[in-house]
């Protein structure tokens, strides 16, 4: 099953989006809204099951499905928190800065909070005051959408509350992060609105695609034009969802359509770090890496964060190339109020 949120108000209008992303059918008689379904999943999610399987033979009304229309899937959510899954990621930060990484960090996830109260549309300009000095940058990351999770929730426990699947471009400022982090407090500037892909889907709908509570397809990362990155996002993930997901529950319980992200997708290449598309590797999903890499080989980076008018996308294709989740599709532009 696959849903979205059309523009509409401050929580958006909630549909069912044909596998193809062609056609939509209206769910408002179920839930108005996604959040008012996750409320309710028990008896909302069944029911949406069956007009999704309704709107693929035809039996329901249905109108054109254009993804410039959508909100994120949760256009607001009241919990956005973001781990560090791939700690390859991780350890090439530190390493740029000469900083060595502790043990810990592969067994003990990172995660931040980040702001969920205006969430970008897929579609939407990323609108910036600041393009030379804040350090504009991508990162193209897995997040899923959550049931009540208890506190203490195992790892298998937590994996079988995920209602929902879907992708996130989490924008950085990368020039902002060091002084926030400097004062011991963690983020907050340096995060701005993220953006989540037009649909999110439920794990059946993945297949085998989803296994071991990853999901193991390329994160397709475009840059004005260009490919960017293609890392595999099942691939070189040293924490699963269902860890992730209870390391946020550990101390809290976590109430439906909490969103929880994967970090940026990161992969080595023979336990080094990766290269560029255009040598043949996997290439990167955020510039921050590519700039580290630089950094790493030459002394300096070379690769420019992003400036106004720079253009990002981000996708993901089954194996018969279609697109599962939609597709990301941001320019930065400066901001005007």
């Amino acid at each position: 099953m696959k849903l979205a949120s059309l523009k509409s108000g401050r929580d958006g209008k909630l549909v069912v989006v044909s596998k193809d992303l062609t056609r939509y059918t209206d769910a408002g008689r179920i839930a108005p809204t996604l959040q008012a379904a996750l409320d309710n999943w028990a008896e909302a999610g069944p029911q949406l099951e069956t007009l999704s399987q309704s709107l693929e033979v035809g039996a329901v009304p249905v109108e054109r499905f254009h993804e410039r229309e959508c909100a994120s899937p949760l256009p607001r959510a009241f919990q956005w928190a973001d781990g560090s899954a791939y700690v390859n990621h991780v350890e090439l930060v530190r390493k740029a800065r000469g900083a060595a990484m502790p043990e810990t960090f592969w067994t003990d996830p990172l995660m931040y909070q980040g702001g969920s109260d205006a969430f970008l549309g897929p579609r939407d300009d990323i609108e910036m005051a600041n393009d030379q000095d804040w350090g504009i940058d991508m990162e193209a990351e897995v997040a899923v959408i959550v049931d009540d999770v208890p506190m203490g929730a195992s790892p298998d426990v937590a994996a079988s509350k995920i209602r929902l699947i879907m992708l996130v471009n989490d924008v950085s400022l990368r020039g902002l992060i060091p002084g926030e982090l400097a004062k011991g407090f963690g983020f907050f500037q340096s995060k701005p609105s993220s953006a989540f892909s037009p649909v999110a889907v439920t794990p059946s709908e993945l297949g085998e695609a989803w296994k071991d509570n990853k999901l193991h397809l390329p994160m397709l990362v475009g840059l004005n034009g260009e490919a960017f990155g293609r890392a595999n996002a099942g691939v070189d993930m040293t924490f699963d969802f269902g860890q992730i997901i209870a390391h946020a529950a550990k101390t809290r319980p976590l109430g439906a359509g909490a969103i929880i992200g994967s970090g940026t997708v990161s992969n080595k290449l023979n336990d080094g770090p990766g290269k560029p598309v255009s040598e043949g590797g996997a290439g990167y999903s955020c510039i921050a890496e590519i700039r580290m890499i630089e950094t790493i080989e030459g002394g300096a980076p070379k690769t420019p964060f992003m400036k106004y008018d720079d253009h990002v996308t981000i996708e993901m294709k089954d194996a018969d190339g279609h697109s599962i989740f939609g597709r990301i599709a941001q320019t930065v532009k400066p901001y005007h109020g």
